[in-house]
This record gives C-alpha cells, sequence and structure tokens, in this order.
C-alpha cells in the first residue's frame, strides 16, 4: 500500500458562499454547506475568523469551536489527489 502525503494549504480565505483553500499548486473553493453544518448556519463574522494552523493541516474557527483538516475537506469533495 502506498503512503500518500498529506495536503496542506498556504493559505485560506472566507467568502460570503464559500471557503477557499489555498494550495500550493491550485486554489479549491468549497460552499460552506460541503465544510459543516456548523459553518453553513454561522454568521460571516463567524466564518471570516478562521485560523489556519501553522502546518497548514488544519482551519480552525475559535467564534465557533469548530476545527476541520484540509485533508478531510478535499478529500470529502474527491479533490484529494494530486
Amino acid at each position: 500500500m502506498q503512503k500518500t502525503e498529506p495536503i496542506t494549504a498556504t493559505a485560506i480565505e472566507t467568502t460570503r458562499d464559500a471557503l477557499i483553500v489555498v494550495l500550493a499548486d491550485r486554489r479549491v473553493r468549497i460552499p460552506w454547506e460541503r465544510c459543516s453544518k456548523r459553518l453553513a448556519s454561522a454568521t460571516k463574522l463567524e466564518r471570516s475568523a478562521a485560523e489556519l494552523s501553522p502546518g497548514g493541516y488544519g482551519i480552525h474557527w475559535p467564534l465557533l469551536d469548530e476545527d476541520l483538516s484540509v485533508n478531510g475537506l478535499l478529500r470529502d469533495l474527491g479533490q484529494d489527489s494530486r
């Protein structure tokens, strides 16, 4: 079984409609509804307080106490292959 390297983000952006995950080779737009139920029902302020982990592996929303992994988000979208 071949082990794959985890995908890390270099940056994130939040818009009214989606989370943008910036990778080394592309940008992936993820509608809030595809991220989580909590984020789908959050306010613009709550969503915009997103923090990318120092290693780029995860995203934290302190106002919501929500944490999501970059790998998990992209895997759920079928975007994890390079």
